[in-house]
């Protein structure tokens, strides 16, 4: 591992409403140099709990940055590039895994004893795919886990092309997810490294209209950097969004078996299991009610733009709805409580996609005493 210079400016003294440390977050790297993953990395100064940030699709662990420097100093944290996002490698996605391969990357990061302390568990946040990323991360490496806070999560059924609470596929072949449903716009526009609001499809215009909601206006210098963070994407077959395939059912593109938007799927996305070993750890959960991504209506589910007319030749709501992807994350998570796990849901009114940047002061009111509480109780 390498630590580089800090990667962001110290925090200022006169910094209202944030605790002032002395660098905010190292770089660090870990792996050889085709295979290298980067990690933004603030050491705790004490012994407080380890807590580990897992960022969502087309974004990267600067994201984090800001609350970063809200927490207590004596926190350990760490938050990873995923493979292909950031300044990790572009390692090759195998969609059908699900997202195992970005829990590889973060098992990876959290038993590295140079970035993270041997022998603690970890609390895990997840923002978005991230959110999927850390239930994952749970079913699969229980014991090493504290808690769990999903940050307007991915529907445990994956993205688009189910059916109700329950997450029937609309199509067995996955049609209607995955990579072909990723706008052709957007991802030219990635590749040409398009850092403008010109298009509706500028990553610029996507970071404006779907990640924040209305009512939230990032500062200039805010968003050129999270614009240029997401813009180290990689891009292809391989990457985001990934290879596709023709389908029979509407609307003709069902997903392949490479790449990020592809691990999304339905197909092969499914976290229902985090119900059984939730009731291990406490699950808080924060989402907005102005989510355009995550919500029982998303603006990026076929199935509602369909019932808009925006994507033509919808076959209806019997065969294709909108998936209610707020509605099956809450009714997984019941089933978790049913077995004794404790879960606290947090509705930030008025928030769009992504409440620790759009009101950060809340999350990190709620997250504190959360954390605090289950490294208190020892889980």
């Amino acid at each position: 591992m390498s630590r580089p210079d800090p990667i962001v400016e110290p925090t200022a003294e006169s910094d209202a409403g944030r605790r002032s440390t002395s660098v905010i977050a190292d770089s660090a790297f870990i792996g050889p140099v085709g295979a290298r993953l980067h990690s933004v990395v603030r050491p705790a100064e004490g012994q407080g709990p380890v807590v580990c940030f897992i960022h969502g699709n087309l974004s990267s662990a600067r994201f984090f940055e800001s609350v970063f420097r809200s927490l207590p100093p004596s926190w350990h944290l760490v938050a990873p590039d995923l493979r292909g996002f950031g300044r990790s490698a572009a390692l090759p996605v195998d969609a059908t895994r699900g997202l195992g391969d970005f829990v590889d990357d973060v098992d990876r990061v959290l038993t590295e004893p140079t970035v993270v302390p041997a022998g603690r568990r970890v609390h895990l946040v997840g923002w978005s795919m991230g959110g999927g990323v850390a239930m994952a991360y749970a079913i699969a490496h229980s014991d090493a886990v504290a808690s769990v806070t999903l940050l307007a999560p991915v529907s445990p059924y994956g993205f688009g092309g189910t059916k109700g609470v329950e997450g029937a596929l609309c199509h067995e072949d996955g049609a209607g997810t995955g990579a072909g449903t990723v706008a052709a716009q957007l991802v030219q526009r990635l590749v040409d490294k398009d850092r403008t609001a010109e298009s509706e499809f500028s990553p610029r215009s996507v970071l404006r209209s779907l990640y924040v909601g209305a009512r939230t206006k990032l500062s200039e210098s805010l968003e050129d950097l999270f614009v240029d963070e997401i813009l180290l994407a990689a891009v292809g077959d391989d990457h985001y969004p990934g290879d596709q395939r023709t389908s029979e059912h509407w609307p003709g593109v069902a997903p392949g078996v490479r790449g990020v938007a592809n691990a999304l799927s339905p197909l092969y996305c499914n976290l229902t299991p985090f119900a059984d070993v939730a009731a291990t750890w406490p699950v808080l959960w924060v989402h907005g009610t102005e989510d355009l991504i995550v919500s029982d209506h998303s603006m990026l589910d076929l199935g509602h733009l369909g019932a808009l007319g925006v994507v033509p030749g919808w076959p209806g709501d019997e065969v294709f709805p909108a998936q209610p992807m707020v509605s099956q994350t809450r009714a997984v998570l019941h089933r978790g409580e049913e077995k004794g796990g404790t879960v606290v849901e947090a509705v930030f009114e008025g928030c769009g996609h992504s409440p620790h940047l759009e009101d950060e002061a809340h999350f990190v009111g709620l997250l504190e005493p959360f954390v605090e509480s289950a490294e208190a109780a020892g889980w």
